[in-house]
């Protein structure tokens, strides 16, 4: 997958996912084990070949590293993504960066770019958020 490659809205969703969690320059074991479980359990996902994640990955990766490449991604999430699966989207993304218990500043500049980019309401954005939270709590 290249830079001007176009996504499905599965690899989209993935695309955001693998993006917050890169957003702190660190993807922990727990971020890729909820994003594991979210592609192989959600039925938005029922017909997605697990295999699409590598390259998506690589290109989350690529383009994160280029000057305007955050602005290249949301192109490509925007144009792939039915805006009836942004909140989706949103609540996926929530989920990965809340999945190891914190969410990092940079985890926080990530979502807060997703809202801005796929126009969630805050209102909703904040109930989404707290769902996230509520799932990943310990004990």
């Amino acid at each position: 997958m290249n830079d001007t490659a176009s996504l499905t809205a599965q690899d989209a969703l993935c695309a955001l996912m693998i993006a917050v969690s890169a957003a702190d320059e660190t993807i922990r074991t727990a971020e890729l084990v909820r994003i594991t479980t979210i592609v192989n359990h959600l039925p938005v996902f029922a017909d997605y070949d697990a295999d699409h994640m590598r390259p998506v990955a690589d290109l989350v990766f690529d383009l994160l590293e280029q000057e305007d490449g955050l602005d290249a991604l949301f192109g490509l999430i925007r144009e792939a993504l039915p805006e009836r699966l942004f909140e989706t989207a949103y609540a996926l993304s929530c989920d990965v960066a809340a999945s190891d218990g914190t969410v990092t500043e940079g985890e926080g500049r990530m979502l807060e770019e997703i809202r801005y980019e796929l126009e969630i309401d805050r209102l909703h954005a904040a109930a989404i958020e707290r769902g996230a939270r509520a799932r990943h709590m310990t004990l």
